[in-house]
């Protein structure tokens, strides 16, 4: 086994021992938060530090100008998207989440959390360090098994959350691909996880107004 492939697995084996680690700092969201980017960024300063250079690491400076339309591309389609699924009753009911969408700290999530703690520290993670280490095929694995513990916190299903992950994992790595920059899948990666949350609190309003309305 070559040493680029040795830093491949110790990268992948701290990525997941991280993951499931996160969780159970009692650090709250900010906290938790903070770490993930520090992490992320260590991570890549690091792999950088090693030998790999900035355009395998998607931070080509010639490459700016098309992470910026391919992510900008991906996402005004994601929040056209979303402005379909709350906008059809049919469609909005699924979004509808008492806990998610009355969240206190909601504008600090979407506005701090999502970004810096999800968004910077995971693309930096996965669609930089990793795949220039492993590609792109693996770190969406990785990507997937990154969210077990969450999904286990959550109660939701976690081979269903393994292979929703994983899938968005290989489309972030085709933008990052694509584009030769990490910022398209990170600007994707934003529109996907900010625009679900207002998603949310847009549907659970509704449904929460249209109750009100039927009692009045």
């Amino acid at each position: 086994m070559t040493t680029g492939t040795w830093r491949g697995v110790v990268a992948s084996a701290a990525t997941l021992a991280l993951g499931a680690a996160l969780p159970a700092v009692r650090t709250g969201p900010r906290g938790r938060g903070m770490l993930s980017a520090a992490a992320g960024t260590g991570a890549v300063l690091l792999t950088r530090a090693s030998g790999v250079d900035a355009a395998a690491l998607g931070f080509d400076p010639a490459r700016v100008r098309d992470g910026l339309r391919w992510g900008i591309r991906a996402a005004t389609a994601v929040a056209a998207g979303y402005v379909v699924a709350v906008t059809v009753p049919g469609l909005r009911t699924h979004f509808v989440d008492e806990v998610r969408g009355n969240r206190a700290d909601f504008y600090e999530w979407i506005g701090v959390h999502i970004p810096v703690g999800t968004v910077l520290a995971e693309e930096l993670l996965f669609r930089s360090m990793l795949t220039a280490l492993i590609g792109p095929v693996p770190q969406a694995l990785v990507f997937g098994l990154w969210h077990v513990r969450p999904a286990m916190i959550e109660g939701e299903s976690v081979a269903g959350t393994v292979v929703v992950t994983g899938l968005s994992g290989l489309v972030f790595a085709w933008l990052r691909g694509r584009s030769g920059s990490v910022l398209a899948p990170a600007l994707a990666h934003l529109a996907v996880n900010v625009g679900g949350a207002v998603a949310v609190r847009v549907a659970t309003g509704r449904a929460a107004k249209g109750t009100h309305e039927r009692r009045d």
